[in-house]
């Protein structure tokens, strides 16, 4: 601690004017340590936040699977260990052949069980051992502002990872075909094709939503949006699926 003595003198204290430089070499020094503490502490809380983005990836990414089909590539979550997949229906609806490819590289043809094109929601069963599922978030937790991850197969390329934040809850959307989704998360996220079905997730790695579709802007002739995505709330997509397996 410094004291400044101001009108008495000590017998056994230095000059005012000879003790100015030490105060003034004590002031600077705690005023640089006090600007390098913060300056640290920035790329220390960066540093923090890119692991933890890591950490995400590696322990979403095998639960998040490519959907072949005789129409083109989407993606899906690994719903139980059942072997069920949950996915949107626009991802399967019409096509054959279907095929699940897993991040380790195995694929496994897959049985349609059900879908629900009201909500653009369906599942897939495939017979195969060690799957991971992913763990679902409440999505009535969600907050505008929060950071999301959006993982899935864009343009067939697997286990694409993009991140953004929350930019609205609540939404009400239209699809193709007359489609309605209320309660859609609004994210800033990149949605490209092929990301339809995957997930987007929070910095715990629980899914808060399905990607299903990306706005598109009409002077731009009808071009996506972009940074304007939407995803199907995870508490509909886990009771539809549920629904849709257990009966």
């Amino acid at each position: 601690m410094i004291h400044l003595l101001i009108g008495k003198r000590e017998r056994s204290a230095v000059p005012l004017r000879r003790r100015m430089p030490v105060l003034l070499v004590a002031l600077a020094a705690a005023v640089l340590t006090g600007c390098e503490s913060r300056n640290t502490s920035q790329p220390n809380s960066a540093l923090a936040l890119q692991e933890q983005m890591v950490h995400v990836a590696k322990q979403v990414g095998p639960s998040v699977v490519l959907i072949r089909d005789s129409q083109g590539l989407g993606s899906g979550i690994v719903f139980d260990t059942q072997g069920n997949i949950v996915t949107n229906n626009h991802v399967v609806s019409g096509g054959k052949d279907l095929q699940v490819a897993l991040t380790d590289g195995k694929r496994y043809p897959a049985q349609l069980v059900g879908t629900v094109p009201a909500n653009d929601l369906a599942i897939l069963r495939i017979n195969a051992t060690g799957l991971k599922p992913a763990v679902f978030a409440n999505s009535a937790d969600v907050q505008v502002g929060q950071i999301a991850m959006a993982i899935g197969n864009p343009l067939g390329l697997q286990s694409t990872v993009t991140q953004g934040i929350v930019s609205a809850v609540g939404r009400t959307v239209s699809e193709d075909k007359g489609i309605t989704l209320n309660g859609a998360i609004q994210t800033s996220a990149e949605i490209n094709p092929g990301n339809s079905g995957g997930a987007l997730v929070d910095l715990q790695g629980n899914v808060i939503g399905i990607p299903t579709l990306a706005a598109t802007d009409p002077q731009v002739g009808g071009g996506q949006a972009q940074g304007i995505g939407f995803a199907i709330p995870s508490n509909t997509v886990r009771e539809i699926a549920s629904q849709l397996v257990n009966k």
